[in-house]
């Protein structure tokens, strides 16, 4: 029996020809698949219409567009049986490169039909559902001050120049992060608390592999303070991602936690899955294989944590009950 599939398009999205896109899609998912159709628009978004898909029981709801829309059906699929399928569509795509899924429609569309399906975990932070990550400090910076048409003329490249503007006026701060079995004191110009992120993601690169589907949130700190040791430290993580070597660098530290609470001084913006999301505190709980998704492999298992070097640092086991 031909399986059941709602495909939920964000007509919006890319800079291709969104027409020219969903008639491909449609003919080439009607193939295999009996399809529903539904696009986005600002009275039916990709929540919406994911919690209806839901609703309905289908066998597959596969989202096309970009990371806004796949993390707003996400969330709205999150803890149920109905899989995700991604057909990325947008500026960054950070969802599907973390997940391995190609930027071409004709491979995305194969995994949406054949691809392995796997549950990855997803997060609450600050009540809302989180399936990338958070960034207190620089992240936040950056992504607020990267403008709507830089992002739709440059693309990536547009976070890239928004970071190297804002080096000249970076800060640290003095933060507390309360673990399921620590609480950590320490100076940082930035903060990233991952679920799952894309080697582009450079902030969130401390543990070198981010791990989906391990029940753990992966976070990484950034103590440099001027703009050559950020630069150095930024290209460390970067290399870390790329090679899936472990970041050694004094100022930069990682581990993995349940559930993490960072309070700052003073007040730090925070960024959650590309879009602002007021001020720290910031806390965050993961959810383990909450999500499924159609996906061409699965994760590989990595270090966990290295905390040693980073300025001002102090360690407090908390008492297991």
């Amino acid at each position: 029996m031909c399986r059941t599939a709602h495909l939920i398009f964000n007509p919006v999205s890319g800079q291709g020809n969104a027409q020219d896109d969903l008639d491909y899609l449609r003919s080439r998912l009607s193939q295999s698949l009996n399809l529903t159709v539904y696009e986005t628009s600002p009275d039916q978004n990709a929540y919406v219409l994911a919690k209806q898909s839901v609703k309905q029981e289908v066998d597959l709801v596969i989202v096309s567009g970009g990371d806004g829309t796949i993390n707003a059906a996400a969330a709205a699929m999150t803890q149920s049986s109905v899989p995700l399928a991604i057909i990325p569509r947008g500026t960054a795509n950070a969802v599907a490169t973390a997940l391995d899924i190609p930027s071409s429609l004709e491979a995305a569309c194969n995994i949406a039909i054949n691809g392995g399906l796997h549950t990855i975990d997803t997060a609450y932070c600050n009540d809302r559902h989180m399936v990338l990550l958070a960034g207190i400090g620089l992240e936040a910076d950056v992504v607020e001050q990267a403008s709507r048409r830089a992002k739709d003329r440059f693309g990536t490249l547009a976070y890239v120049m928004s970071g190297i503007q804002r080096l000249n006026k970076l800060d640290t701060f003095s933060a507390r992060l309360e673990t399921d079995d620590k609480i950590i004191t320490v100076s940082a110009s930035a903060i990233t608390v991952a679920n799952v992120a894309p080697s582009t993601s450079v902030l969130a690169q401390g543990p070198a592999e981010i791990i989906a589907n391990d029940g753990l949130l992966d976070v990484t700190i950034l103590a440099s303070a001027g703009i050559g040791d950020t630069l150095s430290a930024s290209y460390e993580l970067f290399r870390s991602a790329v090679s899936n070597q472990v970041a050694e660098r004094d100022d930069i530290g990682y581990l993995r936690c349940r559930s993490i609470c960072v309070t700052t001084e003073p007040p730090q913006k925070v960024v959650v899955d590309g879009e602002m999301a007021g001020t720290t505190p910031l806390s965050i709980t993961c959810i383990p294989d909450s999500l499924t998704v159609a996906v061409p492999q699965q994760p590989i298992k990595a270090k966990v944590e290295d905390l040693n070097g980073l300025p001002d640092l102090t360690v407090e086991l908390k008492h297991q009950i």
